[in-house]
């Protein structure tokens, strides 16, 4: 081939993967916003081409105006949450502190003037007085494979944040979920448009996004995709134009105090926006992004996007950071910690696997936020392993071990029957959200690893990810995968009975060793013991049971009678369920094993008991890995 061929097919191949479709672009963006730094104010127009999909005509639109969660104290956001979330809390006493969004036109284009037919909606609790959510029904149905073009102008002021979105510090802006954001239309032709809950996040179809952004010259500003131009005025503003294919979200921020970093990695540009105190600390940021795209790629698939951006927020900001966008993370540093602290790395690893789980197998977070947070925190614990030997901090030899720590939070809950894991995100009792959402669901999806083995665990969530990335799967989309690889690769034809216990209904699972007995030493040899459920979950295990002679049996137990007896004519030393550790979802590993009671030197006895406890009491409390 000459050189000239080989240059014009290399051409060709990047231009058509750049323009490669990887989903079907129902939603796509091009808005216009300027930023107001001395108000906290966006003025902003968009125009949405937005194609029905589905196979039913609708004769509505429903949209998503989240900012006026922060309107005022009347707001579901604020009776849900009291006005504060993950620690943060407005303080309401100062009008600047709310936020809100308005529509000043709703057209279709060359078409109806929808603007006089806004209706503010609240389906989910019928609280009147919030605006999270507006209908507005259509003269002519939209058909199936139809396309509408709708062009709006709204304004909208932020909040100061507490909620991932706003300002902080005077001059430091994160803007997410700022905009009149369509909902999604189903394939049953309703609509999927909830209104914003202090425990939910978002759901929205792919599209294209062009956004321009105009705000003053020196501000740095980051965004979702990538940056195609800057261009400054004669004045004092410059105008910024963002481009992001195939994502279901725009997020931006800006400051003046921005740090800029890049550095290339396997085709990705990695950008990191620090705060000037953090700046030291970027190198963690890149570090643990990198070890998170390895091994996400390495385990679950190709992550597409060309660029990754990680911000860091200022400290009156923190409440925005831990979240993830498109292409776009917000992590958070820490002054003066040390290695002996991966906060950074554990938060800058979860956002990028967020890439991964919601970011493109987009789950609906209102209804089944455990698909996305829970696979999330899952992954979290195992990148952490592999990099990190799972540890979040080291003080004087303790260590806080990732996913331990996760089960920890599961197991020792007041009430671990309280609720299913499977119900709407903003349903969960009281202060049980974040623990049904990340940290059960990580805890049973380690449990399945253990039952199915790494690799087809591996297979279930590569399968899972290829068929499903940049669509909106369910529940079931995810049993069904995951009992399609089981029956090739292992003993289980079906997994429905763990999938109705972990996540329709809400067992307790607990099994324990005891009544062990041997007999005395100048009689015929014998030992005996006792397996107990104690729960109402029922699990396979194993049995290892040591005897005198050093010889060990494994034994298989379905995990389904209350109590089941073992004798053997041999002294057992001791017995121990689970000893491979597969069921993390055992309330209290500690009474799975019991040794025998034998009258030895004092010194030998004791020493040998403490040391088995100490272990069984580390493990529980997420010291050992």
């Amino acid at each position: 081939m000459s050189y000239k061929k080989l240059l014009l097919s290399l051409l060709i191949s990047a231009n058509a993967f750049a323009n490669t479709v990887l989903s079907e672009r129902i939603a796509n963006y091009d808005i216009k916003v300027s930023l107001n730094p001395q108000t906290k104010t966006l003025k902003g127009s968009q125009t949405l081409t937005w194609t029905n999909k589905t196979s039913k005509p609708t004769t509505e639109l429903q949209f998503h105006l989240y900012h006026n969660a922060f309107k005022d104290e009347n707001s579901t956001f604020f009776k849900e949450s009291g006005g504060q979330l993950r620690g943060d809390k407005m303080d309401t006493t100062k009008l600047r502190n709310f936020g809100n969004i308005y529509l000043s036109t709703l057209n279709i284009r060359n078409g109806e003037n929808l603007y006089p037919k806004i209706k503010f909606i609240q389906t989910d609790d019928f609280n009147i007085y919030d605006k999270t959510v507006i209908q507005v029904k259509l003269a002519k149905a939209i058909n199936p494979g139809e396309t509408v073009v709708l062009d709006m102008d709204f304004r909208a002021k932020l909040p100061k944040i507490f909620a991932r979105t706003g300002w902080a510090d005077k001059d430091y802006f994160f803007v997410g979920q700022w905009f009149p954001k369509i909902g999604v239309l189903e394939e049953s032709g309703k609509w999927n448009c909830h209104q914003f809950h202090a425990n939910t996040e978002f759901f929205s179809d792919f599209g294209n996004y062009n956004v321009q952004i105009t705000l003053p010259k020196n501000f740095t500003v980051a965004g979702t995709g990538e940056k195609v131009s800057e261009i400054k005025s004669k004045g004092q503003t410059k105008t910024l134009r963002f481009s992001a294919t195939d994502v279901h979200d725009f997020a931006w921020t800006a400051s003046p105090h921005y740090k800029y970093l890049e550095e290339k990695y396997k085709g990705i540009k990695i950008m990191a926006y620090m705060q000037p105190e953090h700046f030291y600390m970027a190198k963690r940021y890149f570090e643990s992004a990198k070890n998170a795209i390895d091994y996400m790629e390495k385990k679950v698939g190709k992550y597409p996007q060309s660029t990754l951006s990680l911000i860091d927020p200022s400290l009156a900001g923190s409440g925005s950071g831990g979240m993830e966008y498109p292409t776009l993370i917000t992590c958070g540093s820490y002054w003066g910690l040390g290695r002996w602290a991966k906060f950074q790395e554990v938060v800058t690893i979860h956002e990028f696997v967020h890439q991964y789980f919601q970011g493109m197998v987009a789950s609906n977070e209102f209804e089944d936020s455990w698909m996305d947070e829970g696979f999330t925190q899952y992954y979290e614990g195992r990148i952490m392993q592999q990099y990190y030997d799972g540890q979040q901090a080291n003080v004087f030899g303790f260590t806080l071990h990732d996913m331990a720590s996760s089960r920890a939070s599961y197991v020792m809950m007041d009430n671990p029957k309280i609720s299913e894991i499977r119900r709407n995100a903003w349903t969960y009792p009281g202060g049980t959200y974040g623990i049904m959402t990340y940290q059960k669901t990580a805890t049973w999806l380690k449990t399945l690893e253990g039952l199915l083995g790494t690799k087809a665990m591996d297979d279930v969530m590569q399968t899972y990810f290829a068929r499903y990335k940049f669509k909106h799967p369910t529940p079931q989309d995810f049993i069904n995968t995951a009992n399609e690889i089981a029956a090739k690769q292992t003993k289980f034809q079906n997994l429905d009975w763990f999938f109705k216990q972990v996540l329709f209904e809400a067992p307790d699972c607990d099994y324990a060793v005891s009544a062990l007995i041997n007999a005395p030493r100048k009689q015929t040899p014998f030992g005996t013991f006792t397996v107990s459920r104690l729960g109402e979950m029922t699990m396979p295990t194993q049995i290892k049971v040591v005897f005198d002679d050093k010889k060990f049996l494994i034994l298989n137990w379905d995990g389904k009678e209350r109590y089941k007896k073992y004798k053997f004519n041999k002294r057992i030393k001791y017995a121990q369920i689970d000893p491979n550790y597969i069921n993390w979802m055992d309330l209290n590993m500690i009474n799975n094993s019991m040794a025998a009671k034998e009258p030895t030197k004092a010194a030998a006895k004791y020493s040998t008991k403490m040391l088995f406890w100490v272990q069984r009491v580390l493990f529980f409390f997420g010291g050992l890995g």
